[in-house]
């Protein structure tokens, strides 16, 4: 059966049924139908956290068209844990429209490792990405409307860096001027649109740690620059207070079940490429109150994901993990040894050898952050016993474990022996947690230090403008913020046709951005595009409606 298929054969639970199991009283319940619900921040502020929780991390090697399934592992491995006894509760992020109708399809795991309603989540859900785009866009609507009746606020209209967004990817919405048409439409300027994922107010919403940090963050988002190159805040044109009420529902953490009728926190959605790619802070310390295991997962490979997961969420929740999952597929490692699509099936044992060092440069930049580590090779039917076997002795010989897990074709069950070395991990404690890099050294330092030994590059290269531009957030009070690199999901490097383990290129960085109110400095680097383009042929071709009225196509 297909992924949808099996999602619909599933019986799935009354919501109700789901939050009893984690002791939420109904009136701290706001609910979206029969399987899915919010739960109240007012209820969770008030429940402390668990002594004993445990946050394991799931990331992956650099994805490739073959596929990782670091979702699907997420879901069967936080079904594996409740297998076996334990209280676990999954955090994932929710599924933004432009990949579902683009080149990935859903996002909601696979086989018998899935969240439901499968269709729900990977669609409009409960509204959140909505809410999010609505705030962006009345915020930019503001600042136009501030500027056309006067703009006492002296904005140069120039050095608007404030954009539109929206969730569907849409190269055509790139670049674009705003207010043609004549006097009564405003001033004429230049400006764009990027997906909705990348915008500033997702990761506040994802690093906020309740309503009133909310409207903090929200009040000291930059819009812009006055003529003076003095910075003009949210909070100036007095947008913070409507933006916080249209997020007021979007902040709080989303409940749904597993197929195995285990609670899944969906919250949140941010891009690893762009964007800081974790799940929010309110649904993970959510998890941590309510289980004792807590799994969540990060964006593309560990080289973009995890870094961030450690460097931005971990050190702005103040969160320490106990393990970390490192996601791979004999198929993806075979493309990272240089074998064609059509003959991944194939067993190339070579292919194996050479592909694993993309693997093995994941395991060793993971080490950098003292956490231990184990590999998940995601099983494939097309799998062989003797490939398998070669990559559990590489990975032996690199002084870590690999389990293979079947969960996409048996669930829970295929994934028990990982679970039951992911609690051996936590128990035995062995976390020594450290971040990248201090918060005092320069910005540009922390961009070196991610380049060099994490994508391990020879140097990073950078204009004078860019670089003043760093000195100048420095000197204005940012120097101790993190760093987010944009940059293609493919390869360490910025191209994305260089797989396996490049090491001595360069990182060209084209633009910096503050983003002040998620408290962050993006650095993009490379042809990284916050606003994506469709594919020749996209998933939305084969999406709609069968003749039982049900979504067709969506996978």
């Amino acid at each position: 059966m297909s992924d949808i298929d099996i999602a619909r054969n599933t019986i799935v639970k009354p919501i109700s049924e789901i939050a009893n199991s984690l002791n939420i009283p109904e009136n701290a319940l706001v609910p979206f139908g029969r399987d899915k619900a919010k739960i109240g921040l007012e209820w969770l502020e008030q429940q402390p956290k668990r002594d004993n929780a445990k946050l394991i991390l799931v990331t992956a090697i650099n994805p490739t068209p073959a596929g990782e399934g670091k979702t699907t592992t997420s879901v069967g491995l936080g079904d594996g844990l409740n297998r076996i006894g334990k209280e676990a509760i999954i955090c994932l992020r929710e599924p933004s429209l432009g990949p579902c109708f683009g080149v990935k399809g859903g996002a909601a795991g696979g086989g018998y490792s899935q969240v439901v309603p499968m269709e729900d989540i990977n669609l409009h859900f409960t509204g959140d990405f909505h809410a999010i785009t609505s705030a962006h866009n009345l915020l930019s609507a503001m600042i136009d409307n501030h500027i056309y009746w006067g703009n006492s606020l002296k904005i140069d209209s120039r050095r608007i860096v404030w954009r539109r967004v929206i969730d569907i990817n849409d190269r055509a919405l790139r670049q674009n001027l705003v207010s043609l048409g004549g006097i009564s439409n405003g001033f004429p300027r230049e400006s764009g649109f990027d997906i909705t994922v990348a915008s500033e107010i997702m990761a506040i919403l994802c690093l906020a740690n309740d309503i009133k940090d909310l409207q903090k963050r929200l009040g000291n988002i930059i819009i812009g620059y006055r003529r003076d190159q003095s910075a003009v805040y949210c909070r100036d044109v007095k947008a913070d207070g409507a933006m916080t009420v249209l997020l007021k529902s979007a902040i709080q953490p989303n409940l749904v079940q597993t197929l195995e009728s285990n609670p899944a926190l969906i919250h949140g959605g941010p891009f690893a490429n762009i964007a800081h790619g974790c799940n929010s802070v309110i649904a993970t310390k959510a998890a941590l109150k309510l289980g004792d295991y807590v799994v969540t997962e990060a964006g593309f490979g560990a080289d973009l994901g995890a870094e961030k997961f450690f460097d931005i969420k971990c050190r702005k929740a103040g969160l320490s993990p106990s393990c970390v999952v490192l996601v791979a597929t004999l198929r993806a490692l075979k493309m990272n040894g240089n074998v064609s699509k059509a003959d991944l099936g194939n067993e190339n044992l070579g292919a194996i050898r050479r592909g694993s060092s993309n693997l093995l440069r994941h395991l060793e930049n993971l080490k950098k952050f003292g956490v231990p580590v184990i590999i998940a090779i995601n099983h494939f039917f097309t799998d062989t016993d003797d490939e398998i076997e070669l990559l559990k002795e590489i990975v032996d010989q690199a002084g870590a474990i690999a389990v293979e897990c079947r969960h996409w074709a048996q669930g829970s069950e295929g994934t028990e022996e990982l679970a039951k070395k992911v609690v051996e991990i936590c128990d035995e404690g062995q976390v020594n947690f450290k971040y990248l890099y201090p918060n005092s050294i320069p910005l540009i330092e922390k961009i070196n230090k991610i380049a060099t030994e994490i994508y391990r590059a020879a140097k990073v290269v950078a204009d004078k403008k860019i670089l003043q531009q760093l000195a100048e957030w420095e000197k204005n009070g940012y120097g101790d913020l993190p760093v987010c690199m944009a940059k293609t999901q493919y390869s360490f490097s910025s191209d994305p046709t260089l797989l396996g383990a490049p090491e001595g290129h360069t990182m060209p960085i084209r633009e910096v951005k503050l983003s002040a109110g998620a408290g962050f400095i993006v650095v993009i680097c490379g042809d990284i595009m916050t606003m994506p383009g469709l594919p020749r042929a996209p998933a939305a071709e084969m999406i709609g409606i069968g003749g039982q009225g049900q979504v067709e196509g969506l996978f």
